[in-house]
């Protein structure tokens, strides 16, 4: 490992920077690997209230007291007595169980982000209050990690990750060839569950985990992808629902462009956010010099090939490499002086200190594309349209040109081999509670105008909250808005409608990594990695 390494991007979507000697550009989070055992073909059985079977676990801090279980869940909802496979699912017990209101069910996002971790870390992660009245639920949903993982063939996974940029006719038509490779491995090794990933399916799933808690009704708090799940569990199932928070929110009404552009703006706008920033702190390593004329600069000389970063052998960095970059560490201001040192780095590399500027390891367990591809019709007719998406893009979006998850989202699905079995729509929800959804409003991954956007299709049962900063997840992001959530949780008292938090800015090098959040451990992105939206929404 370098002696300086720095962030591995971040959480909602696909991966960033890979390492070879240096450092090089491969997007997706993959499972390459052997064929997993076919799901059992066992009657399903909806558990019945109460019956999960827990057992005592432990988590691996060693900290809070924690029970698991499996439950059984069909592969293809429409076919309910068919194959099954096991969903893990684990708690932590509410620590004042005199005063305790219920499940809290969480999701971190991805998708590919595992819920089970996410409950793991909660003495970390959520407020002693919450911790206390609650049971903290998490589910590895289908396919991911510990329920029956999606696997796919790594040569496939090489192939398509080269392919991720076309510039020509052919070079797209290789792409589409690629995708479908790649799909078709995930399906070999896998089995049908790759066809049955969508977000429906997930939400009746954490309806059997509902029904197997024994609870009429449940609380929820998704962020990123998870967010998702949450809107369609509440249009599903508005009566099942006591409260909903969704943290950083998914539009599930998008078309392929609109997605493009909103992405590639809110890319734009949160570098914008992090130039004006370092100008005006002293402790900036790029304070005295114009970081948007920098990053200009830096993409001119990859664009020529001419950003290269010693080694043995010397590392070319692409544009593609640069957008990686900047995009994960837009995620959380409290990593913005060692991005303006990566950026100070990469304009004079020094050949005495090379270091890597970002890091990726072998591939991973890759549930992301399986979910995307059947949530969002994303295929475009030729590379013409894609060319003109990629020029409109980057005259909307002058500095950083396009958001490097999102165009990797859009080619990654072309010509994938599974269909949209859950396609975009807006919300229909008629019959919940007030629901908290929360949005920062320079959020690289999911925009805040998808939070507006979803506030106003769920309507009268939205209140929307924004958090002036930047980053995703503003849980831990902003000490005002865990407040709102943590009340409005544990009392259903939702703040005002329109209700703005102030931004919170890293002031030093020394406290970039402290929480502005009272004490508390953002886990996505240890959670998410760099695979995920939320770097696996």
């Amino acid at each position: 490992m370098p002696s300086n390494p720095s962030l591995a991007p971040h959480p909602r979507r696909r991966g960033m920077l890979v390492v070879g000697a240096l450092v090089t550009a491969l997007f997706g989070q993959f499972l390459a690997g052997t064929a997993v055992a076919a799901p059992s073909a066992e009657t399903v059985r909806t558990p019945s209230p109460g019956r999960i079977a827990w057992e005592p676990c432990e988590s691996p801090s060693g900290q809070g007291t924690f029970e698991c279980a499996t439950i059984q869940v069909p592969i293809d909802w429409k076919r309910p007595h068919g194959a099954t496979i096991g969903l893990a699912i684990n708690r932590h017990l509410a620590t004042d169980p005199a005063r305790r209101i219920g499940s809290l069910l969480i999701n971190p996002g991805g998708p590919g982000g595992s819920g089970v971790d996410f409950a793991y870390s909660a003495p970390q992660s959520f407020s002693p209050e919450l911790l206390e009245r609650f049971d903290i639920v998490g589910f590895d949903p289908r396919g991911v990690g510990r329920s029956n993982p999606v696997t796919c063939d790594t040569d496939q996974v090489n192939a398509q990750a080269a392919q991720l940029y076309p510039d020509s006719a052919a070079s797209f038509a290789a792409l589409r060839e690629a995708n479908r490779a790649l799909g078709e491995s995930c399906r070999d090794l896998t089995g049908p569950l790759v066809d049955n990933m969508d977000t429906t399916s997930v939400v009746r799933d954490m309806d059997a985990i509902r029904a197997g808690l024994g609870e009429k009704r449940i609380s929820y708090y998704g962020v990123s992808y998870g967010t998702g799940i949450g809107q369609q569990y509440a249009e599903r199932y508005p009566h099942r629902v006591r409260a909903m928070t969704i943290d950083s929110n998914m539009d599930h009404s998008l078309d392929p462009w609109t997605y493009q552009k909103t992405e590639t703006i809110a890319m734009e706008e949160s570098y914008g956010q992090f130039a004006d920033w370092c100008a005006r702190t002293a402790s900036c390593v790029l304070h005295d010099r114009d970081a948007r004329a920098l990053f200009d600069s830096l993409y001119k000389r990859a664009d020529a090939g001419e950003l290269v970063l010693p080694g043995d052998p010397p590392y070319t960095f692409t544009t593609q490499d640069l957008q990686s970059l900047a995009f994960g560490y837009m995620y959380d201001p409290a990593d913005w002086f060692q991005f303006a040192d990566d950026l100070a780095y990469l304009d004079a590399p020094d050949a005495a200190a090379a270091r890597s500027v970002g890091k990726r390891g072998e591939p991973t367990e890759f549930a992301y594309l399986p979910v995307m591809c059947q949530d969002y019709d994303f295929d475009v007719p030729s590379y013409g349209t894609l060319a003109r998406f990629e020029r409109e893009l980057a005259r909307r979006a002058p500095v950083t040109r396009l958001s490097s998850l999102a165009w990797t989202d859009l080619t990654g699905c072309q010509n994938w081999p599974t269909e949209v079995t859950n396609p975009p729509h807006r919300l229909r929800i008629d019959g919940t509670p007030p629901i908290l959804v929360t949005n920062s409003r320079y959020d690289v991954a999911t925009p805040h105008s998808w939070g507006s956007n979803a506030a106003r299709q769920i309507g009268r049962e939205a209140v929307f909250l924004t958090y002036d900063g930047v980053g995703h997840g503003d849980y831990w992001l902003s000490p005002c808005a865990r407040d709102a959530i943590d009340t409005y949780l544990l009392t259903l008292k939702a703040p005002r409608n329109g209700t703005h938090c102030p931004a919170v800015w890293p002031t030093g090098p020394s406290a970039q990594r402290q929480s502005p959040t009272g004490g508390l451990v953002n886990p996505l992105p240890e959670l998410l990695g760099t695979g995920t939206r939320g770097s696996t929404m």
